[in-house]
């Protein structure tokens, strides 16, 4: 987020960059590979989110070098995908998933979501937001909390986030559950490192990074080397806000 930047910054360019954190990532610990599917987003001219969405593995896509020097935007958001066992490859399971406002992307998994946590979502979740699930990953059934708490009226994200894990505190009180969260509104971009009964997937935020000036950029993974990237702290939420610095709070 900051100064417009091509797609392929992140994408492409950097020595450990989002591909290459597909076929060969370093910090990851629930499998070996990102091959299930991947997908970048970003907000139009008239300021709504789009999404860019394949079920290939990143590296297999012959079109990205092409988006990569042609697509420029204040914002991005991306991901590559491992699927998680039960939750199959397909286009409405790839990330990111977004709505009329919001770009929306989980790194991680709810243990047993299907036999506890999803019949728990489907008596909470009101009828006309439930019929807009395309899926069935427990992603996507976490955002639809999401779109139904900013139903209630204007929200930025990291409050967006802070509610739904003071939520997801009671419900999976005594499961297991990686929940590191990114979200959008276009303004500003807030991203949990977050676990409940479980180690923290790695998160790390800069913007003193040389390739990214001007601009400041939150990861799984750091995408250059160097000393440029501050780990963010389990159990926090690091905040995004136009040209000032990242903010980190505890969760």
């Amino acid at each position: 987020m900051g100064k417009p930047v091509y797609l392929e910054r992140f994408l492409l360019a950097p020595e450990h960059n989002l591909i290459h954190q597909a076929w060969s990532p370093r910090e990851m610990r629930s499998a070996a590979l990102n091959a299930d599917g991947f997908g970048f987003g970003w907000y139009d001219d008239t300021g709504c989110p789009v999404a860019y969405r394949n079920i290939q593995p990143a590296w297999a896509d012959p079109n990205l070098a092409a988006l990569g020097h042609t697509l420029r935007r204040e914002l991005w958001l991306a991901n590559v995908r491992s699927a998680t066992e039960g939750f199959a490859s397909g286009y409405a399971n790839t990330q990111p998933f977004t709505d009329g406002r919001l770009l929306f992307l989980h790194n991680g998994f709810v243990n047993e979501f299907a036999e506890d946590l999803r019949p728990r979502l489907r008596g909470w979740l009101q009828s006309d937001i439930e019929a807009t699930i395309h899926g069935n990953t427990d992603s996507e059934y976490l955002f639809a909390v999401i779109r139904q708490l900013a139903a209630e009226g204007p929200q930025s994200p990291s409050l967006l986030l802070r509610r739904l894990m003071d939520t997801l505190g009671s419900w999976v009180s005594a499961g297991r559950a990686l929940l590191n969260i990114a979200l959008t509104d276009g303004t500003e971009i807030a991203a949990t490192r977050h676990a409940i009964g479980a180690e923290c997937p790695t998160l790390y935020a800069t913007d003193s990074e040389p390739l990214y000036s001007q601009g400041a950029v939150i990861a799984s993974e750091p995408l250059t080397a160097g000393a440029h990237w501050e780990a963010v702290p389990a159990h926090h939420l690091v905040t995004l806000n136009g040209a000032r610095p990242p903010r980190i709070t505890a969760l």
